[in-house]
């Protein structure tokens, strides 16, 4: 595929870029595939960068812009993606997913196939284009400094992010996602509820206490589990969700909740009625929203898309409606 080049007649070749976490993908092979990929589409030869501890793709990603990139890959794990698609925030220019990270979260909520890295850069050259919303993070660490981030899938405080802080890194490598069970046990021993104020799109401030607190663009966790059945990352909304488990079921009830009633019930209309009489409204609750703000009366650690972002006092999310497109397989 070819592109007009200044009006002047002559025309070029398009050109896709890909952004490389050296530390997580051996490029070696994946060269390849791109470049069998780029023959075959009849686009110019792909630009390559490389993220490193100062830049984790943004400013690469910026650079790819620059140089004339119709198409940015993202090869690495989730925050490689998360890195890649803050450069491409707002610009028309899509994202390419690649299945070659631990997690994969926002290719396992598109539906994107995960095993075969060789059709998913086919994708990246020839699918078409998906629209979805951002999720944008800023928060206020202990120290009064202020960060802001965008998320794909999940931001979140309470256990969820303790777990990922207490991951082992070295066995997450290993085995992938299943080291988050380690980080559970490792979670588990200081576990206790997180009290905080929050207040929905402008309303009213509330104060309240929960385990977790998970702000949601996407619902699909690793291991098929629905924590957000309602989330669409495309309906220009956040869901939130807070687990609150009490007594000695307590944490049972949210399993309950998370593994059975999500990831069957809900899948027929019987199965729905009976949620529908059940009465456990406050061990896991969800709602809805643009705009969320919280504070917190202790700093606590929370986590984007699965990865430790360090700790916080107050978190301000927000929805970006369509600010990302994402090459996804085009359908017939």
């Amino acid at each position: 595929m070819t592109t007009d080049g200044g009006g002047s007649g002559a025309r070029r070749p398009l050109r896709a870029a890909i952004v490389v976490n050296p530390v997580k993908v051996d490029a070696t092979k994946l060269r390849g595939l791109v470049a069998a990929a780029e023959k075959a589409a009849g686009w110019g030869e792909t630009m390559w960068f490389e993220s490193t501890v100062d830049d984790s793709g943004q400013l690469v990603t910026r650079e790819a812009l620059t140089q004339g990139a119709s198409v940015v890959m993202a090869a690495g794990g989730d925050g490689t993606v998360r890195a890649v698609a803050e450069g491409l925030r707002g610009t028309g220019v899509p994202l390419g997913l690649l299945p070659v990270g631990t997690g994969n979260l926002l290719a396992r909520n598109l539906a994107v196939n995960l095993s075969d890295v060789e059709l998913a850069v086919s994708i990246a050259f020839t699918g078409s284009d998906r629209a979805i919303d951002l999720g944008l993070v800023t928060a206020t660490r202990g120290d009064g400094s202020v960060e802001e981030h965008a998320f794909l899938v999940m931001a979140g405080l309470g256990i969820d992010a303790q777990m990922i802080a207490k991951t082992n890194v070295k066995l997450k490598k290993r085995v992938g996602w299943l080291a988050y069970v380690d980080g559970i046990g490792r979670a588990l021993p200081a576990l206790k509820p997180v009290k905080l104020r929050f207040r929905l799109d402008g309303g009213p401030w509330r104060s309240t206490s929960a385990h977790t607190v998970i702000v949601g663009n996407c619902g699909l966790l690793p291991g098929g589990l629905l924590l957000i059945p309602d989330a669409r990352p495309d309906d220009g909304v956040l869901d939130i969700v807070a687990l609150r488990p009490e007594g000695p079921l307590g944490w049972l009830k949210v399993w309950n909740k998370l593994a059975f009633e999500n990831g069957v019930l809900r899948r027929s209309a019987a199965g729905r009625k009976l949620i529908d009489l059940n009465n456990d409204v406050r061990s896991v609750s969800y709602s809805t929203g643009r705009d969320f703000e919280l504070t917190l009366d202790v700093t606590e650690e929370i986590q984007l898309d699965g990865d430790a972002w360090g700790t916080a006092r107050a978190v301000h999310c927000r929805v970006d409606p369509g600010a990302l497109l994402v090459r996804v397989p085009r359908t017939t």
